[in-house]
């Protein structure tokens, strides 16, 4: 795995995130790692306390992460949201629409390239975490 790429202004997080299991079975960790299919919800009562959520992406092709990650914005969780495991620039900025502020993608990513890739489209179609009005409402009111 390369170094994080944080589209945070916050300090970084230095606590290892622990799994999902850990998490729940003691009481003063501030980062967990969610593996897919592991339900999201179970983090909901202490969402107040944790820092960082790492969300891991198995495959490219395996989606259940976007799941995740939307359940916890749309709950309320303001901390770091990462990406991690086999991220690939084309789902950059569908992941950061749900949410997604932080990625450790297996294979380098270049930067410049995932900013680029975030902010290509002007309009969207769906609406998500980021709080973007979607095109059908800008034209409909």
């Amino acid at each position: 795995m390369v170094e994080a790429i944080r589209l945070r202004d916050d300090e970084v997080h230095e606590e290892p995130a622990v799994s999902l299991d850990s998490f729940l079975d003691q009481s003063n960790a501030t980062a967990v790692r969610i593996e897919a299919g592991e339900d999201a919800r179970l983090l909901l009562p202490y969402l107040d306390r944790l820092s960082l959520v790492e969300i891991d992406f198995p495959a490219f092709g395996d989606g259940r992460g976007y799941s995740a990650a939307q359940i916890l914005r749309e709950s309320g969780y303001a901390g770091e949201l990462r990406a991690s495991g086999d991220v690939l620039l084309d789902q950059v900025s569908h992941m950061r629409r749900c949410g997604f502020d932080a990625f450790a993608p297996d294979s380098p990513i270049n930067p410049a390239l995932m900013k680029e890739a975030i902010s290509r489209y002007d309009h969207v179609y769906q609406a998500t975490s980021d709080q973007r009005t979607p095109i059908w409402r800008l034209r409909h009111g």
